[in-house]
């Protein structure tokens, strides 16, 4: 059997699902009544949103043009920078890539990204410039910027149309000629690396393998090598886009196999799979396991879903294996985790399928970076949570994580974004001519990158530009806790750490949000942003007024000032032994992800 297995990568919206679906549709695993667009994007969410977020692998038979049999393994992997870690893995599967650049928009941030990790996997790249079917196309110019900015030569690249199927059958030949087939060995003994997997609550967790060496069929004992949990193979089985059992799985092979794993943590990504009476010398070396960045705390609006939010997020974290959580308490929220993503976009992709695929209902806190806090007496720790940060008086300095953004976009809208860059707090390093654009190169605190940022640049940028960022470290900045108080009782799940310059604006955008949505009272609720003791910004819920002066129709004005001496000393009897319930729509509206 003549093997061949490959992914496309590409920045976001380059084509890849489509280009993927005229693949399919060449290699006849599509019938005409299965059509649609985005095959390969099983969730929902990803067809809504028109990404991909999830990388799927589909086995295909194609006869080529000399009359030989291929059998392809294709893996559509997502653009986005929040997923690169389902690219990576879905990387370590295959022998090689298909690069591709969209004519029209050239080489852009997560382009030259992703040509790197296939480079340090030692992936065989061919490089298509795809979309050349559009008006504003430039093949030839996209295909020398390629080999400006990453270096592959010009004349290796193709040029097709996934929209059309132009050129299409062009780079199935170029697969066969110029992607290697796999190595390994079927008599050896096995060695499978684990580059997915699903729960199904009938069968249990399915390990979607890649085999190295060997071969797997049913009735095999085979074990997982870090966990050492042994299992009898039930059925295993390739990918057609849907799941379909075959009789064994040899090297060079991609598929899945069922051997009812009903612990989710036996089946772990990375792992290797080997017989349990013959195994391999050495495991494959396996993921780094992904580092979150952004930090958000998850709650169960009613409390009695705990339980149930604690098993969707541990079979959730089967399938997206960049996703960390740990559980944590607050105040005002109650019992929740603590959840680690890769970026905004992947926590609000986290959260909405937690909410269809669970049916769960959940309150999200404000998104946050690790800081790091050194305290007066020497000791450092990390905090994730601002309800962490000691006192001001017990801090020596906050450090806080930086980035190395780059911002590809046209010339014309340079200075726009530099003016937003400043306003983030970023220092220039750089500014690089790609071909027909300009790369801007700086180091920003990734805090200011994570709420608006994005959007921003997109618009004032037309969509034109592209960003893609790495961590570089932390540096110290002068950082406080802003703290919200309502009638002076503190609201942990309130609190922000940000800039001391704008800590003002911040405190009186969150207490004029709040002010709007607490109910009134019979008494006046002052709500206050304060840094430390010292009040930064201050508003009042009004208190409803009862008319005591209704029956005083003229008269002596001493009455009247008695009736509202009277009124005030039963307000502030009240107001001393009332608490103001804060509502879940005022945590929504302050928490929501626009602000």
């Amino acid at each position: 059997m003549k093997i061949r297995n490959f992914s496309i990568i590409a920045h976001v919206d380059h084509g890849k699902s489509t280009l993927a679906d005229r693949i399919l549709e060449i290699c006849g695993a599509m019938t005409d009544r299965d059509k649609r667009e985005q095959t390969l994007d099983t969730l929902d969410l990803e067809r809504e949103r028109g990404i991909t977020i999830k990388a799927t692998p589909v086995r295909l038979d194609y006869t080529a043009k000399n009359g030989e049999e291929y059998v392809f393994h294709l893996i559509d992997t997502p653009g986005h920078v929040d997923f690169n870690y389902e690219v990576s893995r879905s990387l370590a599967a295959c022998e090689g890539v298909l690069l591709l650049v969209d004519a029209s928009q050239g080489v852009e941030a997560q382009t030259i990204v992703n040509a790197y990790l296939a480079v340090d996997s030692n992936l065989e790249i061919v490089p298509v410039v795809n979309k050349i079917d559009l008006p504003s196309a430039m093949p030839t110019e996209s295909a020398m910027e390629l080999e400006e900015v990453v270096g592959i030569p010009a004349e290796n690249a193709l040029f097709a149309s996934g929209k059309t199927g132009e050129g299409v059958v062009e780079i199935l030949e170029a697969i066969i000629t110029r992607i290697p087939a796999p190595s390994g060995d079927a008599a050896n003994p096995l060695k499978a690396l684990v580059f997915d997997s699903v729960y199904t609550s009938y069968q249990g967790v399915i390990p979607f393998i890649r085999v190295l060496e060997g071969s797997i069929k049913a009735g095999d004992r085979v074990k997982f090598w870090n966990t050492e949990k042994e299992c009898v193979v039930d059925e295993v089985g390739v990918f057609r886009p849907a799941l379909e059992k075959i009789g064994s799985l040899s090297a060079g092979e991609v598929g899945w196999f069922t051997a009812s794993i009903k612990d989710i943590h036996d089946a772990q990504v990375g792992d290797t799979v080997t017989g349990a009476t013959r195994p391999t010398l050495e495991p494959f070396p396996g993921f780094k396991p992904s580092q979150p960045v952004v930090f958000s705390g998850l709650y169960p609006t009613e409390t009695a879903d705990y339980p149930r939010m604690r098993e969707a997020l541990e079979k959730l974290q089967l399938n997206d294996a960049a996703l960390h959580f740990e559980p944590e308490t607050s105040e005002a929220l109650g019992f929740g985790f603590r959840c680690g993503f890769l970026g905004l976009l992947h926590a609000e992709v986290v959260q909405e399928r937690l909410e269809r695929e669970f049916d769960l209902d959940l309150i999200a806190t404000a998104p946050s970076v690790i800081y790091r806090v050194t305290k007066t007496d020497g000791s450092v720790f990390e905090i994730q949570n601002p309800a962490q940060l000691p006192t001001p008086d017990r801090i020596d300095k906050i450090e806080e994580p930086y980035i190395k953004l780059s911002v590809i976009l046209p010339e014309e809208y340079v200075g726009s974004a530099m003016q937003l860059l400043v306003e983030k707090r970023g220092n220039m390093k750089d500014m690089v001519y790609v071909g027909r654009r300009v790369e801007l190169r700086y180091e920003v605190p990734f805090g200011e990158v994570l709420y608006d940022f994005h959007d921003r640049l997109k618009s004032l940028s037309r969509g034109y530009a592209s960003m893609d960022y790495e961590q570089i470290g932390y540096q110290e900045n002068d950082l406080v806790k802003v703290g919200i108080l309502v009638n002076n009782e503190p609201v942990d799940a309130l609190a922000i750490i940000c800039h001391r310059d704008k800590s003002e604006y911040m405190g009186r955008k969150i207490v004029d949000k709040m002010s709007d949505v607490i109910p009134r009272q019979m008494f006046p609720v002052p709500i206050q942003a304060a840094i430390g003791a010292k009040i930064i910004a201050r508003a009042t819920v009004k208190a409803y007024r009862k008319d005591v002066l209704a029956k005083c129709y003229g008269g002596d004005i001493t009455r009247k000032k008695k009736l509202l001496e009277k009124q005030k000393k039963g307000r502030k009897r009240m107001k001393s032994i009332g608490t103001v319930e804060v509502p879940q729509e005022a945590f929504l509206a302050v928490l929501s992800s626009d602000e």
